[in-house]
Formats: structure tokens, C-alpha cells, sequence
């Protein structure tokens, strides 16, 4: 992986020589505008090579670009829920650090902590815009909510959650906070791009999860359906992945933030992240897609952790499906998508078999995903038991007259 400026001086190529191809992000001034595959000899490709790849498949798009966002200047708080993974931890909270925007603030969620690994690791950054906060509750859902009270309570509108195991671009605040600050605008999502394709692994991750949402800034909302979208607002991944979300605290708040009984954690796995943007999309607000404000993930190295990341989402989409079918508003409401609801699942099952997915991993995650349902149950009755709030599918309202 790698970033050009498409319209300054190209140069050729030289990585490891086990490299049959390299994949460049190409921006302009700073704004992506999309990825290119450049095939190598040898590890290597001359500049004119380079040149073509990007000409040829960028086209048009090199001499449109994409408009850059106004400066807005307004606070942002980073919330990063995590367990156990300090040393990934490290390199994310840096490279927020190394943000050219200046009203930061990082709080760091340790999320039912077995030791204090995590703690240590942030007196060690010894940056006062770092904060730490214990959480005994485990689940990304709940560390997120948590970081959301912190934020709501110091009177923070803009929060951002981020993944553990991403790096940020030094750009993404602060345009995170301008798109943020667009009017009606309640939720903003970004692109989650592969930090690096070095092993067989990284590159069925690329294939298989789907989060390349492309470089067009879009709009969702009741009032501004996507045309591409048959199962609007009942679409898993169509906004973007938690691993790069901000919204407005207020909203979120009155939301009821994510529902504890989903996401990593739990028993159901995933699925806080698409719940909580359908949620915000059904109560009446805008979500955003930003293509500017990237991060770059870091796949799972190994099949076997690719596996059970999949086998994960799978049971977080089982459960995600069944709170919109045991909800009377989702219910009555997706009904009537099933069958576009069931040509989107082949398109995914098409997406893994391209990806060479080997048949006992996605058979695996089929089980998987029967298995949600009872994981989702299960897991909402042990939160309510244990005094939390599990959010309701809200009645569709159009706030476009607002």
C-alpha cells in the first residue's frame, strides 16, 4: 500500500521483489480520489508505468476531484474502546496525535481490563490530550457509550470512535469535524483502508469484508434515499464500519447510544456499528459518507483470525437481522425487502467466492449467522439483567422540514 499525489511528480516503484502488483491510494491536494493497481517486475515499476496505471484507471476522476472541505476548528474528543492490545493501541493513539487539527482530545476506554497493560501504555505516551478511563463492562458497545457519556458530560458535541487497529491520516479531525458540522448532519463515516496487503490473508480481508465504499461524498437519510440500495435503511456496511464513525454526542445521546447486547464483547459479535447507523437513519437524521476523512486498517495477518473475524460478523449480522424482525417499526419495514434483502446476501456469498474464501469457512459463517438470533436474545436479556438499556428501533420520521 501506498499514497501519490496524482497531479505532482511520479515516481517509480520499488518494494520487496516477492511483489507481483502495488496498490496506491491517489489523492489530490490532499483529497483521495481512488486506488490503482500497478503491476511490477520484480518488485519494481518504471515511472511511466505508474503514470499509466493511474491515468487509465482513474480517468476522468484525476480532473474532477473531489472539493476540498471548509476549515472548521471546533473540538474533537477520540474515543478508542479496547482490551488487551496495547502495542496496536500505541500506534493508533499516535497517529491521531499527529493530527494538524488542534482541538484534540483521545480518551482511551479500557474495556474490562484483565491487566494494566493498557494503562501503562498511556502514561507512557505522556500527552495530556490523552485519557485514560477504566471500564469494568465488556463490549465495544458498552466502552463506546462510555466514552460518549465522558464527552456529553463536558458539554463535547463532535466524538469520533476508531478502531484499535487503525491508523489515522493527519487530516482525518479535522475534516471528521467539518463534515460533522454540515447542517443536519448527525453521523459521519469514512473510508477503512488496508494498511498493508503482505500476506494471503490481508488480501482475502480486502475481498472478503467489504469496506471499500469508494471516493463520492454521499448523503443517507429518509428523505434522500440511495437509488442503489433496495433494503435502505437496512443496509449492513452501505454507511461505513465503526472502525471510522463520528457523530454529533447530543443525537447519539438521545439515541441511546449502542446497544450493549451486540458487537464484539458479547455473544453476538458485531453488528453494534450498522445498528446504531440504521438507528440514527430511522429517527430522522443524515449520516454522511466522507471520503476524505481515511483511515488505514490493519487486516488480521493469519486465515485462521480472517476466519474468525468472519465467523464474528456473521453472527453480529444474524443478530442485527433478528432486533429489526422482533421490533414491530423494523418489522413491519423489512418485510417488505426480503427478497432484496436475499439477492444482497448472494452478492455477498459472490463476494467471498471471489475472494477464495475457502466452502468450510463460509459455511462456518452460515451457521454463524443461523446462530445469531439466539446469540442476540441471550445477550439482550443479560444486559437488561444487568440494569442496562438496549435502544429501540425508533418510529421513521422525515426531519427534512426541521
Amino acid at each position: 500500500m501506498g499514497q501519490i499525489d496524482g497531479r505532482g511528480p511520479i515516481s517509480a516503484l520499488c518494494v520487496d521483489a516477492r511483489f507481483s502488483a502495488a496498490r496506491l491510494l491517489v489523492t489530490i491536494d490532499g483529497v483521495p480520489v481512488g486506488q490503482v493497481i500497478v503491476p511490477l517486475s520484480g518488485g519494481r515499476a518504471a515511472t511511466d508505468v505508474v503514470r499509466a496505471a493511474i491515468r487509465d484507471q482513474l480517468g476522468r476522476a484525476l480532473d474532477v476531484g473531489v472539493p476540498p472541505l471548509p476549515a472548521v476548528t471546533g473540538p474533537l474528543t477520540v474515543v478508542i474502546a479496547t482490551r488487551g492490545r496495547p502495542d496496536s493501541l500505541v500506534r493508533c493513539v499516535r497517529s491521531v496525535l499527529r493530527s494538524d487539527h488542534a482541538r484534540l482530545r483521545v480518551l482511551v476506554v479500557d474495556n474490562d481490563p484483565e491487566d494494566d497493560r493498557t494503562a501503562a501504555a498511556v502514561r507512557r505516551l505522556a500527552d495530556p490530550r490523552v485519557e485514560y478511563v477504566r471500564e469494568t463492562r465488556r463490549g465495544t458497545s458498552v466502552g463506546r457509550n462510555r466514552g460518549l457519556r465522558e464527552a456529553r458530560v463536558r458539554g463535547e458535541k463532535c466524538v469520533a470512535f476508531i478502531d484499535d487497529d487503525v491508523e489515522v491520516d493527519p487530516a482525518w479531525a479535522g475534516r471528521m469535524v467539518a463534515a460533522l458540522s454540515e447542517p443536519g448532519v448527525a453521523g459521519v463515516g469514512g473510508p477503512v483502508l488496508a494498511a498493508r496487503l503482505d500476506t494471503v490473508a490481508q488480501l482475502r480481508a480486502e475481498e472478503a469484508l467489504g469496506w471499500q465504499k469508494g471516493f463520492s461524498r454521499r448523503r443517507f437519510s429518509l428523505a434522500e434515499p440511495p437509488p442503489d440500495s433496495a433494503v435502505f435503511p437496512f443496509s449492513p456496511g452501505l454507511f461505513g464500519v465503526g472502525a471510522n464513525l463520528a457523530v454529533n454526542a447530543v443525537v447519539a445521546g438521545e439515541l441511546g447510544g449502542f446497544d450493549a447486547a451486540l458487537g464484539p464483547g458479547t455473544g453476538t459479535c458485531g453488528g453494534e456499528d450498522c445498528e446504531f447507523m440504521i438507528r440514527l437513519v430511522l429517527a430522522g437524521h443524515v449520516l454522511r459518507y466522507e471520503p476524505s476523512a481515511y483511515v488505514w486498517h490493519h487486516h488480521r495477518p493469519s486465515l485462521e483470525e480472517l476466519d474468525d473475524q468472519l465467523h464474528g460478523y456473521a453472527v453480529g449480522l444474524g443478530g442485527l437481522l433478528t432486533k429489526i424482525m422482533v421490533d414491530p417499526v423494523g418489522r413491519s419495514a423489512a418485510l417488505r425487502r426480503i427478497p432484496a434483502a436475499l439477492r444482497r446476501l448472494r452478492q455477498i456469498q459472490s463476494r467471498e467466492v471471489a475472494a477464495e474464501v475457502p466452502r468450510a469457512s463460509r459455511l462456518r459463517r452460515l451457521r454463524a449467522l443461523v446462530s445469531g438470533p439466539v446469540a442476540y436474545l441471550r445477550a439482550r436479556r443479560a444486559v437488561r439483567r444487568a440494569g442496562g438499556a438496549v435502544p429501540q428501533l425508533l418510529e421513521p420520521t422525515d426531519r427534512s422540514t426541521d
